[in-house]
């Protein structure tokens, strides 16, 4: 008998966000009530088929400690590191004391915090059967340019089958911490989770996810947040 999937997430949670221009890292900006990454961290642990959380803290963060999570036993912290790949491999390294390697993990963005649980559940659902596994995406709606480095335009682009790249990311712990080792040992440094996958020749799935699911980057992002999580609330 197959014993059933078991499911964590990882957070990589690191970086200094410095295209927000503020004076701390974005994902401690004030949003709805709470930090951008609170949102986000309590969307993952409190969805009922993830078990826990590990998020990744850079060693200096002076922010995290201020942040009151002690209701929330099942969320965790990690060393974070240099890049996103090295975070999220310390923040494997801590799953693999606690998880089994073919457990599922999902990675994803601090910077997130609208993730809505119907698109964890949609995207559990969709690639809990699949060898390889998966990431949250959009089809491109736009027409796609591509241009030289001063703007110029090269190319109008086909937007078929072209999507955006969202989180989660969804691989298994075992093949997901060989895929980012053997980018860097590669010297490949993937910017997602499905880089590093197909790197080693694998092909993930696209789920389709929710367009609310937006990454906070620049400061207008914030107040377009707060506005899906209003609309998330009343949807309720």
């Amino acid at each position: 008998m197959n014993k059933p999937n078991r499911y964590w997430s990882v957070v990589p949670a690191a970086g200094v966000g410095s295209r927000m221009g503020a004076a701390k890292p974005k994902q401690y900006l004030s949003l709805h009530g709470k930090t951008v990454i609170e949102h986000t961290l309590l969307r993952l642990a409190t969805h009922p088929l993830v078990s826990g959380v590990v998020v990744a803290i850079s060693s200096d963060d002076q922010h995290w400690q201020q942040l009151d999570l002690s209701a929330y036993s099942n969320i965790q912290s990690a060393e974070g590191g240099k890049e996103r790949c090295h975070s999220v491999l310390n923040g494997l390294q801590l799953l693999s004391t606690i998880a089994d390697q073919d457990d599922w993990v999902l990675v994803h963005d601090a910077a997130r915090p609208c993730i809505h649980h119907d698109d964890i559940s949609q995207m559990i659902n969709a690639l809990a059967d699949h060898p390889v596994g998966g990431l949250l995406g959009l089809p491109v709606a736009d027409t796609m340019k591509r241009t030289n480095p001063e703007a110029d335009v090269l190319q109008t682009v086909s937007r078929d089958n072209l999507w955006r790249a969202l989180t989660p990311q969804m691989f298994r712990l075992g093949q997901l911490h060989h895929a980012l080792q053997s980018a860097l040992d590669d010297h490949f440094l993937v910017t997602d989770e499905a880089s590093a996958i197909e790197h080693i020749g694998l092909k993930p799935r696209m789920v389709e996810g929710r367009a609310d699911n937006i990454k906070i980057t620049r400061p207008d992002d914030l107040s377009l947040a707060e506005m899906y999580m209003a609309q998330q609330e009343k949807n309720q």
